[in-house]
């Protein structure tokens, strides 16, 4: 399939552009792989950067209908050639990041996000998904292998970071797959991985998201400080306003906040909400 991709591209004159993190998928088997894992069969799909279009053809395969985004425009005589016969996909030639995600799921039946990310848009991505998606069921990403890391976690060991925390809040995350950088055309300089991210709204309980994800932030914004420091900087507490709230949550005084799991994420939001 690359020999014929490449062909397709250059006869159309193509030319990679590197800020949009081109790099596209063509082993029939790893596509087919990712479909499956995707669990796109008989949904509808959206994907977010279709690029060549090999992933929007697998897709189609098995997917009710693919919803497909590409933001780069130079693309619509590949695409025109690569997605040829297909009756149930869409092309949509926009910043899917720049959409308004009430707009766009109108129209849509509850649907599965499938996206082969360029590292720049990943968190966007992913947090503008689970923060505002009404109808979408679970993503599943192709990201830089060290991303993948940070995003699947576990609490208190290195990779794990606000990122992670906040996607506990909406979902689990598993890595489902390693991808080699020799799978792509052209290669990048590292190695991926197939991550899914399945959504399940209110699986911590009762949350006021907002200062949730304030809570989060605060505990890493500088993770060699205590979080009772982080604390006091963040929300203007005095020390015993902090030590009484981490006191309440039966959390050390001397942890730093890569140690908490998204529980204690929740019942510090709410000690700290009642402060404030």
């Amino acid at each position: 399939m690359e020999d014929n991709i490449k062909k397709v591209l250059a006869g159309a004159g193509f030319n990679f552009k590197k800020q949009f993190g081109q790099n596209f998928l063509t082993d029939a088997h790893l596509l087919d792989s990712i479909v499956d894992l995707s669990g796109a069969e008989g949904c509808d799909v959206v994907e977010i950067g279709c690029g060549a279009g090999t992933l929007t053809r697998a897709l189609a395969k098995k997917a009710a209908f693919v919803h497909a985004y590409e933001i780069d425009r130079s693309l619509q005589p590949v695409l025109s050639q690569t997605l040829a016969g297909l009756d149930n996909v869409e092309v949509t030639f926009r910043d899917f990041l720049k959409l308004r995600l009430d707009v766009v799921e109108r129209e849509l039946p509850p649907y599965r996000v499938v996206a082969n990310l360029p590292y720049y848009i990943t968190t966007p991505l992913i947090m503008m998904i689970l923060e505002h998606s009404n109808k979408c069921l679970s993503l599943t990403v192709m990201v830089q292998e060290e991303v993948a890391n940070r995003l699947c976690a576990q609490p208190d060991t290195p990779d794990y970071s606000a990122i992670t925390a906040n996607i506990a809040l909406y979902a689990t995350c598993k890595k489902a797959l390693k991808v080699g950088r020799e799978m792509f055309y052209p290669s990048p300089n590292v190695d991926s991985a197939v991550v899914r991210i399945d959504i399940e709204r209110g699986r911590l309980g009762d949350v006021d998201e907002e200062m949730y994800r304030r809570t989060v932030q605060a505990a890493f914004s500088a993770r060699r400080k205590t979080l009772e420091n982080n604390l006091c900087r963040a929300f203007s507490l005095t020390r015993g306003q902090a030590e009484g709230v981490l006191t309440r949550c039966a959390i050390d005084l001397k942890v730093r906040g890569e140690k908490l799991s998204p529980e204690e994420f929740v019942k510090l939001s709410g000690e700290l909400k009642a402060v404030l």
